[in-house]
């Protein structure tokens, strides 16, 4: 199967080292491995392959190598170093591709800095518009259904689709989390993962999370970063001019994998908008070096729309989420009224789109297409 982002990955190699990061099992492995097949010679190397390590840390690869991919090489101690220094005494005709189910570059800020040597690609899972584009047949449900992650998408039935989840969770909490971070308590990271499953698109308080599990504070905003930090969750915060404040504000929690979400369908389809709003930012950053961030916006007075697209600080579009509801939320023609922002209406089950008070109503699918990637 062929991802959109090959073709860009394939360019930026001939420039700089790439980093392909992202959630585990979205399809880095099986892209890396067809980018490979474009070059005469490649090594493909993983961190947590007793052989491949020792060859990884004898520098064992032959100098002849066209495309050297290293896997999950951030387990390595010290690997921002021991990277740089590949890559400054590489021949000049090596390609370096590193891949990797954290996010790399929340790493890159510790330490030596390789600044200035990689491009940063992220592979998020299926969406609609992703699916056009590299002609792979679906329907809205299936996406609603199995999530967008390319095993359980593609399987041949639902059973096997579930059994592939069953498996993914496991290894999420079992073998990630605990190889990311010395985890106290697996047991209250365990609660919090399923606490958050059932609590998708409400605002988050880590007061309250603390006092279900029994737990401080301050440990369930470390261990939802960890989840954040492994591409299982991300948060969307406040729209705020004061970007400190905004921090300090509720965030909403949303899954990667849409299947993980315990919710009624309005949730599960917000969940999945969120997914391709995010595989959307993440593209107009690592392709057009634009300012982009998700948001959602909230006053004191309760007037809340789901989503907000924020360009170079400024919201460049409102978007509300409903699975029928045609009629305009309140709160978005609350702050469509006041500030004249561009508004949408998302609506999954619709029979005709229309504009009504300057506000965008559009078919859930339909939208979800638009998006850029």
């Amino acid at each position: 199967m062929d991802r959109a982002q090959k073709e860009a990955i394939l360019r930026d190699l001939y420039k700089k080292m790439v980093f392909l990061a992202g959630p585990r099992q979205a399809g880095k492995t099986t892209l890396a491995k067809s980018i490979a097949e474009d070059f005469k010679s490649s090594a493909y190397l993983t961190y947590d392959r007793l052989e491949d390590r020792k060859i990884i840390l004898n520098e064992g690869w032959l100098p002849s190598t066209e495309l050297l991919i290293l896997d999950e090489i951030h387990k390595m101690p010290k690997w921002k170093n021991f990277l740089k220094g590949v890559y400054d005494t590489k021949p000049s005709h090596q390609k370096i591709l590193v891949t990797g189910s954290a996010r790399l570059e929340i790493f890159n800020r510790v330490g030596d800095s390789l600044a200035g040597r990689f491009f940063l690609h992220r592979l998020m899972p299926l969406s609609p518009r992703e699916c056009d584009l590299v002609h792979i047949r679906y329907t809205l449900d299936r996406f609603l259904e199995r999530g967008g992650f390319p095993e359980p998408f593609l399987a041949e039935n639902l059973i096997d689709a579930n059994r592939w989840r069953l498996q993914y969770v496991d290894s999420l909490l079992r073998i990630d989390v605990l190889d990311f971070d010395n985890i106290q308590n697996l047991n209250a990271i365990r609660l919090i993962f399923e606490m958050l499953r059932e609590r998708v698109g409400s605002p988050i308080s880590y007061n309250s999370i603390a006092e279900d599990v029994g737990v401080s504070p301050n440990t369930v905003k470390k261990y939802i970063q960890i989840l954040e930090a492994l591409y299982i969750v991300f948060r969307v915060t406040p729209f705020s001019h004061n970007i400190a404040r905004s921090l300090l504000k509720e965030p909403k929690i949303y899954f990667f994998d849409t299947g993980l979400v315990k919710g009624d369908n309005g949730s599960i389809f917000e969940n999945f908008v969120a997914t391709c709003l995010l595989k959307h930012v993440f593209a107009k950053i690592d392709y057009k070096a634009e300012s982009y961030d998700l948001k959602y916006l909230h006053t004191k007075e309760k007037h809340e729309v789901d989503f907000a697209l924020v360009r170079d600080k400024k919201i460049e579009r409102m978007i509300e989420v409903k699975y029928a509801d045609h009629s305009i939320n309140p709160s978005l023609r609350y702050f469509y009224d006041k500030y004249r922002i561009p508004a949408t209406q998302v609506v999954k089950e619709l029979k005709r789109e229309k504009v009504e008070h300057g506000i965008e109503i559009v078919e859930g699918l339909n939208f979800l297409r638009s998006l850029e990637l």
